[in-house]
């Protein structure tokens, strides 16, 4: 393990007491406990704001139907990587399309200088990255076979791949074709360490404190 991989906090440290998933004091903790940067999720609302929220919906109100200032409360995507580009590695995730414009305009007013990557499940949304931008660090996040499938045809750089999916072979075609490979969610120590000597790319963890303790 003499190249350790970058270890990613899941929407911050998602397990710590006392903070919320996708918020400035979880990606802080994450940050904190030793995490080089931490994965989070990115919205779109119905009055064009480009929100922090994994779900659909918070509390009754449908993210997508919101309208100005109704989610005022959630961090802002501009507001993430402005903050935290500096000092933070940032796995910015999707969850819809009509973000592209958004997410390539945030990225070149705030240049992240620890590294990112755009990530989405979405093929159509890592397409419009891709053509919007030859620069764009690009992930496809894959939860199935079919999904992993996908890589091969389209325009990454990175492979974001649920540790169930991962062996070995994997490790090494994703790094034969030029590639790097983040693993979620993992939160076994063994199975950290197991990923770290196949030397993937990066492990995203809910458990921070779990996932610096035992790889550093």
């Amino acid at each position: 393990m003499a190249n350790l991989p970058l270890l990613l906090g899941h929407r911050g440290a998602r397990v710590s007491p006392g903070v919320s998933e996708n918020t400035f004091p979880c990606f802080d903790l994450a940050l904190e406990h030793g995490c080089d940067g931490f994965e989070f999720d990115v919205r779109l609302t119905a009055s064009g704001d480009a929100v922090v929220c994994h779900d659909p919906k918070v509390g009754k109100i449908t993210v997508a139907r919101a309208k100005q200032g109704q989610l005022s409360k959630l961090p802002c995507m501009n507001d993430v990587i402005q903050r935290y580009g500096q000092r933070a590695f940032l796995d910015i995730e999707l969850k819809v399309g009509d973000l592209e414009s958004k997410v390539l305009t945030a990225l070149r007013d705030h240049p992240p200088d620890r590294g990112y990557v755009v990530s989405s499940f979405h093929p159509d949304v890592v397409m419009n990255l891709e053509a919007r931008s030859r620069s764009v660090s690009i992930g496809l996040i894959c939860e199935t076979h079919a999904q992993l499938s996908r890589w091969h045809e389209l325009p990454v750089d990175y492979v974001i791949a649920h540790q169930s999916l991962v062996d070995k072979k994997l490790v090494q075609e994703v790094h034969g074709a030029g590639l790097r490979i983040l693993v979620w969610t993992v939160n076994d120590c063994e199975v950290m360490l197991r990923l770290a000597d196949w030397a993937v790319d990066g492990i995203i963890s809910d458990d921070t404190e779990l996932l610096v303790r035992t790889l550093r």
